[in-house]
């Protein structure tokens, strides 16, 4: 299956199942998964980042435990909507994933400050800490980008 537009996500998916949202980072990949009806995007975990067939099994199966039909990869555009080399890296990754397994199905969802607008929530909302920020925003980075796909995969 190759990697779709997002827009174009609907059409090959099943009406229902859950999606997988993933905020690829160089160290980490947070991950978060929504319902099977596309309702609500929920931060579920952070996968540290060591050899990358070990990073995929373990994505793998997180997404089977869930029974997702298809992942949602950040992809951190520039401001002026280029793609620079973290795009690159991110778009490989899921090129990658797809030759470790073929039938997967993978969308890209523009992540422009993603992880500024988790923060903003996490201090305004939250008045988290910055040490307890760091340990859970990369999940909701992922939560902020699979909400934000539904979205415009429910035409909102």
């Amino acid at each position: 299956m190759p990697v779709l537009d997002l827009d174009d996500l609907p059409s090959a998916l099943p009406r229902k199942g859950a999606l997988t949202g993933v905020d690829a980072g160089e160290k980490t990949l947070g991950v978060a998964f929504c319902d099977a009806l596309w309702t609500v995007a929920t931060p579920h975990s952070v996968i540290r980042r060591t050899k990358f067939t070990d990073d995929a099994n373990a994505l793998f199966a997180l997404m089977d435990e869930r029974g997702s039909t298809a992942l949602v990869i950040g992809l951190p555009l520039n401001m002026d909507g280029t793609e620079g080399p973290r795009c690159q890296s991110c778009r490989a990754l899921g090129r990658n994933l797809l030759r470790l397994r073929p039938d997967l199905l993978v969308a890209f969802q523009d992540e422009r400050l993603s992880t500024a607008a988790v923060q903003r929530t996490m201090i305004q909302e939250a008045d988290l800490s910055r040490g307890k920020r760091a340990a859970v925003v990369d999940r909701a980075a992922a939560a902020w980008i699979l909400d934000s796909a539904l979205d415009r995969l429910r035409g909102a």
